[in-house]
């Protein structure tokens, strides 16, 4: 049944992501907030069809520590649930993503449309200015930064040393940083084509302030995130059973 399910979303997911991309082109010459409405019904329709077909369900903890405004959002990044999310959770976001994401056609262009922050990952510091500036402009129009300090995407309880990337964005902006954990691999796994049942778990943690210095944010940062993820880990995946 799971393989039957996940069969079905699959197939409907990329159907749902090409027609959008392909009925949604004429946004790219009209107000931005166009394409904004259109990737956030996007990512809800996502996240109903992963309870209305796979059974999958989220649940959501400490809002409370999510402040409106100018903040940079440093998550656990185990599933590509995690890129899609934020989205839905958030009226106008701001992901940090490889430069190479806005060539695929459709795809890259709406990202060029919703002012992401890409990064080339071999442009040495040059790059890195690049993404500062892009970062400094999203944070002053009031946006939230959204970042995968890993770089990648992990497995459940997989532990990879964290890219200093997050550091440099706080340190030139001065902006908060919110950690976030997460077990979202646990349902929707890396490169995984089942959809297993359950409960996904996002925990957003007290904000990190760039002030206690660069040199201990990125370890109090993987602290953080990787301690609550072990929590979030422990817990069963699906509390009904």
């Amino acid at each position: 049944m799971i393989w039957i399910r996940s069969a079905v979303f699959n197939a409907l997911f990329f159907i749902l992501t090409g027609l959008l991309g392909l009925v949604a082109l004429p946004l790219q010459i009209m107000p931005r907030r166009h394409t904004i409405a259109m990737v956030r019904f996007w990512a809800e329709s996502v996240i109903w069809l992963l309870r209305v077909l796979c059974d999958v369900r989220m649940q959501v903890e400490g809002m409370q520590n999510l402040p409106s405004g100018s903040v940079v959002i440093a998550a656990k990044h185990q599933s590509a649930f995690d890129t899609i999310v934020w989205l839905a959770l958030l009226p106008d976001c701001a992901y940090v993503l490889k430069r190479q994401l806005l060539w695929i056609p459709f795809y890259g262009w709406h990202v060029r449309r919703l002012d992401m922050i890409p990064i080339d990952r071999d442009g040495g510091g040059k790059a890195v200015r690049a993404m500062l500036r892009a970062a400094s402009e999203v944070l002053r129009n009031g946006r939230q930064i959204v970042i995968f300090p890993e770089g990648t995407r992990t497995l459940p309880g997989e532990r990879v040393p964290y890219q200093p990337g997050i550091v440099a964005i706080a340190a030139a902006t001065s902006a908060p940083v919110i950690p976030v954990a997460t077990d979202s691999g646990r349902i929707w796994g890396r490169r995984s084509f089942r959809k297993f049942p359950g409960l996904i778990r996002i925990s957003v943690l007290p904000a990190l302030q760039v002030a206690r210095g660069r040199a201990s944010l990125l370890p109090a940062l993987e602290d953080s995130i990787e301690a609550e993820t072990a929590r979030l880990m422990a817990e069963p995946r699906d509390p009904r059973h």
